[in-house]
């Protein structure tokens, strides 16, 4: 019998919710899951389908959720419902939800820019280089087992977080003569966290479709959708 897997996306079209998300359908039933699309958090409310859910995968940046519509989510993954996703489609979704943030373990709060001179005003003002670090938690954990450390040009999150996370890896935010801060930052980068019953995974890379294409990414994706669901 198959699994069922719940997609739910939406928010800033800059994240690319549609392409991202389209690119791991195949991959979900390749893996014996049966997939539904949402578009927008309604589904949450609906207890049918939501206890019938092993994971939810949600790309949906910058939105707001009805009380009813997170009471339901958090009530799937206490019961052991999973949920995974990427960048600010989970990590920036509901800022005005104290308990979806505890929930999830991480809070988006800035990505670096370039030097101002070197701006121009679109998102590329924001890409990057830098390295996303392996911890020792990562090295064993099946999620990231046998991927090293590995750099990307694109939006390095900065995330507020909690020790409550297992975090497999991290990424360091220099401090540059320019920058407010004054001292080297490291945020995780890939974590996971247990609410309940349910499994969590985050992967703060992911800004756009061709990052969630690269490699190692998208392994690292593939193998947390698996990971979190029931």
């Amino acid at each position: 019998m198959s699994r069922q897997a719940l997609i739910v996306r939406g928010g800033w079209d800059g994240h690319m919710p549609v392409e991202t998300t389209d690119l791991f359908i195949p991959f979900l039933r390749d893996n014996d899951f049966t997939v539904r699309v949402e578009d927008g958090t309604a589904v949450y409310a609906d207890p049918a389908v939501m206890d019938a859910t092993d994971l939810v995968v949600q790309v949906n940046t910058m939105s707001t959720i009805a009380g009813e519509e997170f009471a339901g989510l958090q009530r799937a993954v206490l019961a052991g419902t999973g949920m995974a996703g990427w960048h600010g489609g989970i990590a920036d979704s509901y800022r005005d939800n104290a308990d979806y943030l505890h929930m999830i373990g991480g809070q988006f709060a800035h990505h670096a820019g370039k030097h101002p001179d070197e701006r121009t005003g679109d998102q590329s003002d924001n890409y990057i280089p830098y390295t996303v670090h392996m911890t020792e938690l990562g090295h064993e954990h099946p999620i990231t087992r046998g991927i090293e450390d590995f750099g990307l040009v694109t939006e390095q999150y900065w995330v507020l977080s909690d020790e409550y996370n297992d975090v497999l890896a991290t990424t360091t935010q220099e401090a540059r003569d320019f920058d407010a801060w004054n001292r080297p930052v490291t945020a995780p980068a890939i974590w996971t966290r247990q609410w309940g019953k349910g499994r969590i995974f985050v992967s703060a890379p992911g800004h756009r479709l061709e990052i969630v294409e690269s490699q190692p990414v998208r392994t690292i994706i593939e193998r947390g959708m698996l990971w979190a669901a029931r």
